[in-house]
């Protein structure tokens, strides 16, 4: 089993999934008491907000490093927003790392859906880093027009489901900008941020869903197993 390096904290609520979901991926694969070797590295996710993700690379950097150091050989980064810096990331550790995004669009196309719906943090919806990802992929991608809808989203990630705090009436919310997308040609939904899980999910909508959590999860056991 490869050992892996993942880099949490970003949030922690969701840094608790990946974990849950690695340990019980493997040992479904393995089976008896094998479950995970891994390493985290939990970031505190208030410095990075407080500097932005823009200048965050060496928040990030730091830990993938000291993850190389400890033994880790691969690198799983368990915050969609944080691949803005994968690629680079990867280049000057000179070590995998298991792209969230790239694996993603891998299971779209498996579907052959090509119109998607996205839904993340602001940078994520905002910044080029994500859509070019998907575009090299063949996918087109919608995200929320309105600018307001774009703050809420970010709002309630920051104060909500980043602490672990689920409300019911931004679930009704976040549905109502998922049937949204879908009128304006989404033929399928990504939540692109690990804490969007925690509040909906496939069971909330008959379009399909791609939780980008537990696809990563899943790429990641793939690489330890390999």
């Amino acid at each position: 089993m490869k050992k892996i390096g993942l880099v949490g904290g970003i949030s922690w609520t969701s840094t608790l999934d990946y974990y849950k979901f690695i340990n019980e991926g493997v040992n479904i694969k393995l089976g008896g008491l094998n479950f995970a070797e891994c390493i985290i590295y939990s970031l505190n996710f208030g410095d990075i907000y407080t500097q932005s993700w823009d200048n965050s690379y060496e928040l990030l950097h730091n830990a993938c490093n000291s993850l190389k150091k400890s033994g880790a050989e691969g690198i799983a980064l368990c915050a969609n927003t944080a691949h803005l810096y994968a690629d680079r990331l990867q280049e000057e550790l000179n070590m995998p790392i298991i792209h969230i995004v790239a694996e993603t669009a891998k299971k779209i196309n498996q579907k052959g859906f090509k119109k998607i719906g996205l839904l993340g943090t602001k940078f994520t919806m905002e910044m080029d880093f994500y859509r070019n990802k998907l575009e090299t992929f063949g996918l087109e991608v919608l995200v929320p027009d309105e600018q307001e809808t774009r703050d809420y989203i970010q709002f309630t990630l920051r104060e909500e489901l980043g602490i672990g705090f689920i409300n019911p009436e931004t679930k009704e919310k976040y549905k109502e900008i998922i049937k949204n997308l879908v009128q304006k040609g989404a033929e399928c939904i990504v939540l692109g941020c690990t804490e969007i899980p925690m509040l909906v999910s496939q069971d909330d909508f008959e379009i399909p869903v791609f939780d980008t959590t537990k696809i990563h999860s899943e790429a990641i056991i793939d690489f330890m197993l390999s």
